[in-house]
């Protein structure tokens, strides 16, 4: 069937903080068309960056973006439960799984990322994936019953886990094939100084080591390493990274390749057809594919790519890429586009708190603390002025 409300205004795909964000951006620029969002979870739109930290500790339940009444007021359609599983750009028209056929003016492509899996692992019992406010809630539940697990994967969301799963009085071994915890990201000096704090809160970090095998009887029982080292587990979390949700538009015609490739506005290949978030691959200002998967940049994109949609004239102030790691009691902040390869300026560092200045070919590019806010905040127009990292230090 085909739905009247779903006859035209924009269709956004996807039920998280990029769908939410467009929609309210849509209001906010008073386009008064239909919205409709499509998400596949039962749930409001919500916020996922606490589902490793305070869902998972067990310090909230609820992590909605927006109440029901918002959009309810707002007149935002939502579709919830429900996935989109083609597309007909010709038509202008998506199909959803229940056969439900929405056509649409504008179609924006909102559908995140899912967890990267290890296929060689067995199907067992308490090895566990987080992605969604569900499988959080059932992490939850196993670390309540754990005594030890391993964590297979140190960037950002496995040292999350890591740290809350020491919160919750659970023994931890964190494994990571990279050096250090963050290396191919932040470099291995940084990597071994998150290394040191997890090593301070009583986790096992082992690096320069991969999973060889996942052993149990109907549940995860042991987990044995590359090295060939035996670790006792009832519970493992997989954070291995995520790959884009792009396996409904196969036969589109629109391209993909690490996401969905855009223009500097998020313009698809496709006539009426946008993309936002961490699905999406931009182009920058160098000319090259960008997919960034961090919060802060989706509000920076709607702001672009709204207007652009509407015809309207989109801003042009220059953004500097921000993003955050809260591990035990510190907050991890990275400002500007580091890279591991950068050299490293570590102006403070006092065993636990640490400030650290990146440099690409005498400027600064990047800055990263841990508990140093300030510091971090305060750098914001050195990194978009492409500061001499001298003038920096001195």
């Amino acid at each position: 069937m085909t739905t009247s409300s779903g006859s035209s205004g924009v269709v956004i795909v996807g039920g998280g903080l990029a769908a939410a964000r467009t929609a309210e951006q849509l209001r906010r620029s008073e386009y008064a068309g239909a919205i409709t969002i499509v998400g596949d979870e039962v749930h409001l739109p919500y916020d996922r960056p606490p589902l490793s930290k305070d869902v998972l500790r067990a310090e909230t339940d609820d992590v909605t973006l927006k109440p029901a009444e918002f959009y309810a007021e707002k007149g935002i359609e939502l579709l919830l439960g429900n996935a989109v599983s083609s597309v007909d750009t010709g038509a202008q028209r998506v199909t959803l799984n229940d056969g439900t056929q929405l056509a649409y003016d504008q179609l924006v492509i909102a559908t995140g990322l899912t967890p990267k899996r290890i296929s060689s692992f067995p199907e067992l019992a308490g090895i566990h994936v987080l992605r969604s406010l569900e499988d959080s809630l059932a992490l939850r539940r196993a670390a309540g019953a754990a005594r030890r697990a391993v964590v297979v994967g140190a960037g950002f969301i496995g040292c999350e886990v890591a740290a809350s799963m020491r919160s919750l009085g659970v023994g931890v071994v964190l494994i990571e094939p990279q050096p250090a915890p963050l290396a191919s990201v932040l470099g291995e000096q940084i990597g071994g100084l998150v290394a040191r704090l997890h090593d301070s809160e009583g986790v096992d970090v082992r690096c320069g080591v991969g999973v060889a095998r996942v052993d149990g009887d109907g549940r995860v029982q042991s987990v044995t390493l590359s090295d060939g080292t035996e670790l006792t587990a009832d519970l493992v979390v997989v954070g291995i990274g995520s790959v884009p949700v792009t396996d409904w538009l196969e036969g589109s015609g629109i391209d993909v390749d690490n996401g969905v490739v855009c223009d500097e506005v998020g313009r698809t290949s496709a006539p009426h057809v946008w993309a936002v978030g961490d699905v999406a691959s931009w182009r920058d200002v160098s000319g090259s594919q960008v997919r960034v998967e961090h919060w802060s940049n989706v509000a920076d994109q709607v702001r672009v790519m709204v207007p652009a949609m509407l015809g309207q004239d989109a801003p042009t102030a220059v953004t500097v890429p921000y993003f955050w790691s809260d591990q035990y009691d510190v907050k991890i902040q990275c400002l500007g586009e580091p890279e591991a390869t950068d050299t490293v300026h570590l102006v403070d560092d006092d065993g636990r708190k640490f400030l650290a200045y990146f440099e690409r070919e005498g400027v600064l590019v990047g800055v990263v603390g841990a508990a140093m806010s300030g510091p971090v905040m305060k750098a914001r127009s050195k990194i978009a002025a492409r500061a001499s990292i001298a003038d920096v230090l001195a």
